[in-house]
């Protein structure tokens, strides 16, 4: 299924069409680059801003070329980012780096079990098969700025030795509607052997914004609860084709800590925090063609009981998994559209709000 809303070839647009961007397909097969750190220079990390008077988007060239906030005017950011953005501005970034929470929108590959088992330059993570932490290279280095034109941004990141990738991302303002951005991103392989892998993208809000995905049924939706003494699951149910996932009010009980991974019915998501709504739209894809240690949506909730909005919740979506020949190149694409919402703070009358804009976003399976 293709999600409306996406202009014919806007793919190819959007990540080829920069100045001096290589044409999509192979390309000449390139070596594995050396394992040398590499610094992002600079007190501050620079902001590049969209603002179309409507909407606002900034994002940075350092940290992987990372969104850092997306608001409508006047109202406060949707996205979750960490003070590390200022505390730590020029991220040292080699083969044994840790992660540093920048949050904000970042794009990984997946599946995670396999970040650390197909390279040479940390032995020892390999030999951990280690789930954590993500590829420095692509999340922390700083990237290349191809494009700034006022109303895209193109960025271009580096080499690397870890996964065997290099991305080049692409935030542009929707021509078609003033509240959306278009997000899309390229991996190209970088080594002269095929490797394997899709793209993720990681969207992080605070952890109090309640959040819908059209899910068809009980089988479409897998628990993966923490391990982490005193934690429970993350509070979720499903009705009339949504599944909804809320951390709930202030209160007692245990800190809600997990990942759901979900198949969903259409291609599309939608938060609610802070009198706005955040709908991520994306290309639907059958379940064969996801990675099966993932889901096409998971939502990550680590959230205190006492101060839930403290915490964090991950709003991500898996492309395909594919095999890249050396020198061959994949795409994902996102759209997100910000609302203002004046409505209740209940699931009954988010519910009906997102049915009155199914029809102009294209929401499948938003109405009962």
């Amino acid at each position: 299924m293709r999600v409306s809303g996406f202009a014919p070839g806007f793919i190819a647009a959007t990540l080829f069409a920069l100045a001096g961007a290589p044409a999509p397909g192979r390309a000449a097969p390139a070596p594995a680059p050396a394992a040398r750190p590499v610094s992002a220079p600079g007190p501050e990390p620079a902001r590049l801003t969209l603002d179309n008077g409507t909407l606002q988007l900034e994002a940075t060239p350092a940290f992987g070329g990372r969104v850092l906030s997306v608001r409508l005017h006047g109202r406060p950011n949707v996205l979750k980012v960490g003070e590390a953005v200022t505390r730590q501005p020029a991220p040292r970034v080699a083969a044994d780096a840790g992660d540093i929470p920048y949050l904000g929108h970042d794009v990984w590959v997946g599946p995670q079990s396999a970040w650390w088992l197909h390279q040479r330059v940390n032995p020892a993570r390999r030999q951990a098969r280690a789930p954590w932490p993500p590829d420095p290279y692509l999340s922390l280095a700083r990237t290349r700025m191809e494009a700034n034109d006022g109303r895209s941004i193109g960025l271009q990141g580096v080499a690397s030795p870890v996964t065997g990738v290099r991305l080049r991302k692409r935030l542009a303002l929707s021509r078609a509607r003033p509240d959306t951005v278009e997000l899309a991103v390229e991996a190209r392989n970088i080594r002269r052997s095929p490797v394997a892998w899709d793209l993720w993208f990681n969207t992080r809000v605070a952890a109090d914004t309640r959040v819908f995905v059209p899910v068809a049924g009980a089988a479409d939706v897998r628990l993966q609860a923490s391990l982490e003494p005193g934690t429970a699951p993350p509070p979720y149910r499903r009705e009339a084709g949504l599944f909804e996932l809320s951390a709930g009010v202030a209160g007692g009980g245990p800190k809600r800590q997990g990942k759901v991974l979900l198949q969903p019915s259409a291609g599309w998501m939608a938060g609610f925090a802070g009198g706005q709504v955040l709908v991520i739209r994306f290309p639907h894809r059958p379940q064969a063609l996801i990675h099966p240690e993932q889901g096409q949506v998971e939502l990550y909730l680590d959230a205190p009981a006492a101060t839930p909005a403290a915490g964090l919740l991950e709003l991500e979506v898996h492309a395909p998994y594919r095999t890249l020949a050396p020198g061959e190149a994949m795409q994902a694409t996102e759209q997100w559209t910000l609302l203002p919402y004046a409505g209740a703070d209940t699931p009954q009358a988010q519910r009906r709000f997102l049915c009155a804009q199914a029809a102009a976003l294209a929401l499948a399976h938003a109405c009962p």
